[in-house]
């Protein structure tokens, strides 16, 4: 049996910023899932394993270069603390995953294999010019990439993993045949009235949608995909 049907997913967020994660994780499905204990979000700021008074956490890289890195250390110790907390847990499982735009496409089949095969997720979420390279031999991380484009920091990519790996999740949404990806679907839909009229132009509902045919119905969604 996988992992998930038994034990609540934990999101560890190494991130500067965790004030930006409030507004998204407290509305609609993923707040519910939290209040379920469906899953759960933790998250650890690397200035709090600074070693100086004024939580400083980067510095210049070497060769050059126009900002900054976030040294290793603080990020270590972050992991550090989460993964002797995993170790607690019974029967848990962790995967460390280090948010970059050079690294493997995540997609919903990604998602699906950590869902189902790990019970605490921690994402390491760089800011600046990025995190000491050392931190990613350390751990043997996996580089996940959300696109083929660049951000001001892995935040949004660590939103993004967390929406799509919650939904695979029993439970979550509610009703596990909502899931998109586990049936015909397609990005057009439409609801009542059956005729919008626009600026004197009427726009109607596909005939097919309206036929109860569900075989014609499941060939014209399949077809939109």
């Amino acid at each position: 049996m996988f992992l998930w049907y038994y034990l609540e997913m934990t999101f560890h967020i190494i991130t500067l910023f965790p004030d930006v994660f409030g507004s998204y994780l407290g509305e609609s499905i993923l707040s519910r899932a939290i209040k379920d204990k469906k899953i759960s979000v933790k998250f650890y700021n690397p200035r709090d394993f600074s070693d100086n008074k004024f939580r400083h956490i980067d510095q210049k890289p070497y060769s050059g270069g126009p900002g900054m890195v976030i040294q290793a250390l603080p990020v270590i110790k972050a992991v550090e603390k989460v993964l002797s907390a995993v170790k607690r847990k019974k029967n848990a499982k962790a995967k460390i995953i280090f948010l970059s735009p050079d690294g493997k496409q995540f997609d919903t089949d990604y998602a699906k294999k950590v869902a189902q095969r790990y019970t605490d997720i921690i994402m390491i979420s760089g800011r600046y010019e990025g995190i000491d390279a050392r931190v990613k031999k350390i751990f043997k991380t996996k580089d996940i990439s959300v696109g083929p484009y660049i951000l001001t920091g892995g935040e949004l990519p660590a939103m993004i993993l967390i929406d799509c790996v919650s939904r695979q999740i029993k439970g979550v949404l509610g009703n596990f045949n909502s899931l998109e990806e586990s049936r015909v679907s397609s990005s057009d839909v439409y609801t009542r009235p059956e005729v919008l009229v626009y600026k004197s132009k009427k726009y109607r509902v596909p005939k097919v949608l309206l036929s109860g045919n569900h075989k014609n119905i499941e060939e014209w969604k399949s077809k939109r995909k």
